[in-house]
């Protein structure tokens, strides 16, 4: 290497900001520049980040920053699955390398590693996954035995990350440290959906030990990530209120405050929301569909879909007459044969029901104001909610913002006679907040036991998210 490349790599070193500029091209904003000089500063570095700042970007730059400037480095990047690491900051490592001549000159690039060509196997950055259901020793092992001179350890999406995968890097930080010349850093970052875990302590109670960058998309900040939309930001808080658990987490980058008094707390539904379940799993349980009718100019009516531990994509219909909804409904009962159809018949929604029972559909309609088989509850509604929450717990939820907003919004209250009630959604408008129609429509689902009446195979050992169905097969 010549002198002048022997001085380029010692100024980069020492300036990550300005080995992106001059080596990828890249012109950092400002809330990057100082992660970027953190990471030169600190051994500890902490990303809480709303949605969409361009996180996976500044730590694929921190990646191929130490890549590059470190002798014979160790880099290891996890995260919450391993399509998220794929799909994420791999995905990002690749982009950048294809921008920078001397990143293609000096590494290759693998589908779970990134390698020096003149040093394959001293000088790498490893992808890994750790395995769910796993104990935690099993789980330590993800980033256990890294030992090096220089090693960096990057956990993206690290709320959802458990304990003892994080805790295994920390064990790493303490070996690599000791000595003169050696640098370990630990560098983690994501959105604060969990109050409890490396993320939330690390902001929290063991804020002291780490560097922590808090990055926003609030449209009021002169100082926000300009990448997050101002226009997407308001539309956002506009929908669900400032207030509202999504809008805090995606928008603000906060943790949601934890309410005694409520059914659904974030992490529950976030955790849902990222389980994948087979659907050996699920396929001989009863399909059953909730449908939630509109009953103001607002709302939307909801149609949705359960089989066992899996709620499928919704049917959202605006601005639609009792014959849309009711030809709509049609379609997927002879699409999919549901076990049970359970509609709303608040309002207008009786006459969705009247109109399917003349079209010979078997359809139930649902008083929410009914008696409920438990006498703990004020009314069916409260009921149908409660089990919804159980079954959240390891239930598989669609990818969607909607459930975040909607599920840990409305209150529960107990009555003059001591029954459990829920906050009505007219109710819940007066507070600002959105009608739950996508809530309401899946927990309609839960409105009376119902049994399978006949076995739907669905293909034995394939894995899918529930985001994956569509009742239209719109692909």
């Amino acid at each position: 290497m010549s002198e002048e490349a022997v001085a380029a790599m010692r100024r980069w070193r020492s300036s990550p900001v300005d080995f992106c500029r001059e080596v990828l091209g890249a012109e950092p904003d400002a809330w990057q520049v100082e992660v970027l000089d953190a990471v030169v500063k600190y051994q500890r570095i902490c990303l809480k980040a709303s949605k969409g700042p361009g996180k996976s970007t500044v730590l694929s730059w921190v990646a191929w920053w130490f890549l590059l400037t470190h002798a014979h480095p160790k880099v290891v990047a996890t995260s919450i699955s391993g399509d998220n690491l794929k799909d994420g900051l791999w995905a990002e490592m690749a982009k950048w390398q294809q921008r920078s001549e001397l990143l293609k000159e000096q590494f290759t690039w693998h589908a779970e590693r990134i390698v020096a060509n003149d040093h394959v196997e001293t000088w790498f950055m490893s992808a890994r996954t750790w395995v769910r259901g796993a104990d935690a020793t099993q789980q330590a092992n993800t980033l256990a035995g890294i030992h090096a001179d220089n090693v960096l350890f990057v956990i993206d999406e690290a709320g959802g990350v458990p304990d003892a995968v994080v805790a295994a890097a920390e064990a790493g930080l303490a070996n690599a440290s000791e000595g003169a010349g050696r640098v370990a850093k630990l560098l983690i970052a994501g959105n604060p959906t969990h109050l409890s875990g490396p993320l939330y302590r690390a902001c929290t109670t063991e804020r002291a030990l780490w560097w922590v960058k808090e990055i926003s998309g609030d449209p009021d900040d002169p100082k926000r990530a300009p990448r997050i939309s101002i226009t997407w930001a308001r539309e956002q808080i506009e929908k669900y209120g400032r207030d509202n658990p999504w809008v805090l987490i995606n928008v603000f980058g906060q943790f949601p405050p934890s309410s005694a008094n409520v059914l659904f707390d974030v992490e529950a539904v976030s955790a849902a929301m990222k389980r994948v379940i087979a659907e050996r799993e699920y396929c001989d349980e009863p399909k059953i569909l909730g449908v939630d009718v509109a009953r103001f100019g607002d709302d939307r009516t909801v149609i949705t879909l359960r089989q066992g531990r899996v709620i499928f994509r919704p049917v959202t219909l605006r601005n639609a007459d009792t014959m849309q909804v009711v030809g709509a409904v049609s379609r997927i009962i002879d699409n999919e044969k549901p076990d049970a159809v359970f509609v709303d018949q608040t309002g207008i929604g009786a006459g969705v029901v009247d109109r399917l029972h003349q079209l010979g559909y078997a359809v139930i309609g649902v008083d929410n104001a009914a008696k409920p088989s438990d006498s703990r509850y004020a009314d069916l509604r409260i009921e149908m909610w409660d089990k919804m929450a159980a079954w959240v717990k390891d239930g598989c939820l669609p990818d969607s913002p909607e459930y975040v907003a909607e599920l840990p919004a409305p209150i529960y209250f107990f009555d003059q006679r001591n029954k459990q009630r829920l906050e009505s959604k007219k109710d819940m408008k007066k507070r600002g907040l959105v009608s739950p129609d996508v809530a309401d429509s899946a927990a309609l689902t839960f409105a009376y036991p119902v049994a399978a009446k006949r076995q739907v195979p669905l293909g034995a050992g394939r894995r899918v998210h529930s985001s994956d169905y569509d009742p239209y097969n719109r692909s």
